[in-house]
């Protein structure tokens, strides 16, 4: 079905290029692991299964690791409406709608696809922000499920779980803790140069397509809702309140970072940022100054500047 979230031909464009080098990139790669390990079974059937585990069960992963639950409109009447109402706009299936019960203010899409998607936000994002707020960051996440982002992101971070795999099988298999020769070592050494190859391309590929991918969030959820200074106003709130919140409590959250609304890290300085998985809140805020403008709407909080 398509939905009434405005079509972004660069986020399409450089989804498709960036899922083709990493396309390139996979082939390559398994090529190799063919030649080392002489077992194109062995290789076909472990990188197969990941990814259709990856695939098909991202939403469970995510919502088991995020201590999520799946809740009904009888528990959450105001998270459904503005799903609803959303929805209602967008001309989109509604996803599933769940909540995680911690309190970095955050919240994430996950689900292959539209008609199996799943929205959820914790308890720390709904304590602190204004429905309008609220609005904007559901319309954020919307857009994901709309533009096929979380499935792209899914199949694209892939290849870099398989190669991490990998180097865990070359340090943790029999094959290696069992046999000293030469040639085990020359497959050892093969398999983890070949691994961490593949690991750094992938994660600069795919860190530079998500931050990409959060300002076209931004931009269709600020056009969908008429409220950029509503979603600007969210994104102030939750990036610095993330900051004042204690390391030890944002470590499980870290490993989806590239799901989240805002990063659990908070702001990325320096030579970081090109590594971040979201651009950071000038960026975001600067963008959503100048649709503000645009649509004749009052200033967005924090950008002075923007015209």
């Amino acid at each position: 079905m398509q939905s009434r979230f405005r079509s972004d031909r660069r986020l399409t464009v450089r989804m498709g290029l960036t899922l083709f080098l990493l396309g390139l990139l996979y082939v390559a790669f398994v090529a190799a692991l063919i030649v080392l390990l002489k077992s194109w079974v062995l290789v076909v059937v472990l990188a197969g299964g990941l990814l259709v585990a990856q695939y098909w069960f991202s939403d469970r992963i995510a919502l088991y690791a995020m201590k999520g639950r799946i809740v009904e409109r009888e528990e959450y009447p105001e998270l459904h409406g503005v799903i609803d109402r959303l929805c209602a706009v967008a001309d989109m299936p509604k996803p599933v709608v769940a909540v995680s019960d911690i309190d970095m203010p955050n919240a994430f899409a996950t689900g292959r696809n539209a008609d199996n998607a799943v929205i959820c936000v914790t308890t720390g994002l709904l304590r602190r922000l204004e429905p309008a707020e609220l609005e904007g960051v559901l319309a954020h996440e919307l857009s994901h499920v709309a533009h096929k982002d979380v499935a792209v992101i899914t199949v694209a971070s892939f290849l870099g779980v398989l190669a991490g795999l990998m180097v865990r099988f070359a340090f943790y298999s029999q094959i290696f803790r069992g046999r000293k020769d030469q040639n085990t070592l020359a497959v050892f050494a093969g398999i983890m140069g070949i691994s961490a190859a593949v690991y750094a391309i992938s994660f600069l590929l795919i860190r530079a397509l998500s931050r990409y991918r959060e300002l076209a969030a931004d931009r269709a959820a600020a056009l969908l809702t008429g409220k950029p200074s509503a979603l600007a106003s969210a994104l102030t709130k939750v990036d610095g309140d993330i900051a004042r919140i204690p390391t030890k409590d944002l470590r499980t959250a870290q490993a989806f970072n590239a799901f989240y609304f805002t990063p659990a890290t908070g702001t990325e300085p320096g030579i970081s940022k090109y590594f971040s998985t979201h651009p950071s809140l000038e960026q975001r805020l600067d963008q959503l100054g100048r649709i503000s403008a645009e649509l004749g709407e009052a200033a967005v909080p924090g950008i002075d500047k923007a015209g």
